[in-house]
């Protein structure tokens, strides 16, 4: 009776109402699922037999000018892009030749950073810079990607080569399929994308064993900074209630003369919350974890973390002031990673790694 109340009062769902409201709305729809699973009632909502939240940012990223809009309307997304593309830039200063493979390269938004900070370059300049993106579906919004990067690198008299590695399942990568050159330097960028696969760890590990035959010179990973993978309902409740109330807050605030892109972002937000609420065992694909279990995770392949310099910190910080909320966006240092957060509250991390 309680929850429907609260679900009455909240009445979030459509958009309206304030993100306290909306956030209980969502919790409230996912914890009335929970209750009807565990009690044999009917459940009218959708199962969760596939990754339902990766789907819907994949429909997100599909629409480039909405992606790309979204995209420059948060803080969280350009304060790591320049922390990354610089940590980049200085482990390759002295390399001419340049190899970045994409785990997930979406449109393409957070490549763009990068191009253009080694155009600037003036000692060594690029001789060829190539990116290799991974494509396990979307075959013509990665088309269209290239075609994007292709533009740019050719405004900005770079040159630059894109490939995309098209494979049905993370399985199926080899390490032939990026043809490296022995006279370039590799590195990975990894936006979110090992989260998706925490619940496959064969995938996983997979992999991670491709990325350790490569030896990049470095490896960026960009995590959501949140436990959402404990076996004990209620304190994965209580985490992911903190996680998303802070989210929602965030697109309010930066997005508040933007409405459709706003209810395109809290579109995502709701299959995350409704998996991590409402589903167990296999059913359960969101299944965010913290830098530390990474970390522990990342020793098993003999990895070890480096440490952002203070012209990739200046910059992350610079990056978020010229936001009108950029106030509200924290950018803190945990050991050597960094964490990007909303009032303290930490939301994103991203950490730079080598292969020993």
């Amino acid at each position: 009776m309680l929850l429907f109340h609260l679900q009455w009062n909240s009445s979030g769902g459509g958009g309206s109402g304030s993100p306290v409201q909306r956030v209980v709305f969502h919790f409230v729809q996912a914890l009335l699922e929970r209750i009807k699973r565990e009690t044999g009632g009917r459940v009218t909502l959708k199962g969760c037999e596939k990754n339902e939240e990766r789907e819907l940012i994949e429909k997100l990223t599909s629409d480039t000018n909405m992606a790309v809009m979204c995209h420059q309307k948060i803080p969280f997304n350009q304060v790591m892009q320049f922390a990354g593309a610089q940590a980049i830039v200085e482990h390759v200063a002295s390399q001419t030749k340049i190899h970045l493979i994409n785990l997930d390269i979406g449109c393409g938004a957070q490549c763009t950073a990068l191009m253009q900070a080694l155009a600037e370059r003036q000692e060594r300049q690029v001789e060829l810079l190539k990116i290799t993106a991974i494509g396990l579906q979307g075959k013509t919004e990665l088309e269209e990607t290239g075609k994007r990067l292709v533009s740019f690198a050719k405004s900005l008299n770079l040159p630059f080569l894109y490939k995309v590695v098209f494979v049905t399942s993370i399985i199926e990568i080899k390490v032939e399929q990026f043809d490296i050159e022995h006279n370039e330097a590799v590195a990975v960028y990894s936006p979110y994308m090992l989260r998706t696969m925490v619940s496959d760890s064969d995938s996983l590990e997979h992999l991670m064993r491709v990325m350790r035959k490569i030896r990049p010179t470095i490896m960026i990973v960009l995590e959501l900074e949140a436990n959402h993978n404990s076996p004990s309902f209620v304190n994965r409740f209580i985490e992911a209630l903190f996680f998303y109330a802070a989210f929602f807050e965030c697109t309010e605030t930066c997005m508040k003369q933007d409405y459709e892109c706003r209810m395109r972002i809290e579109g995502i937000l709701p299959e995350g919350i409704r998996n991590i609420v409402a589903t167990e065992d296999g059913e359960r694909t969101v299944r965010n974890v913290k830098i530390d279990v990474w970390r522990r995770f990342f020793a098993r392949y003999r990895m070890v973390e480096i440490g952002f310099s203070e012209s990739s910190l200046y910059q992350a910080n610079l990056v978020a002031k010229k936001f009108e909320c950029g106030n509200f966006c924290t950018v803190d240092k945990n050991e050597k990673c960094l964490m990007v957060g909303w009032k303290e509250t930490p939301i994103h991390s991203i950490s730079a790694w080598k292969f020993l």
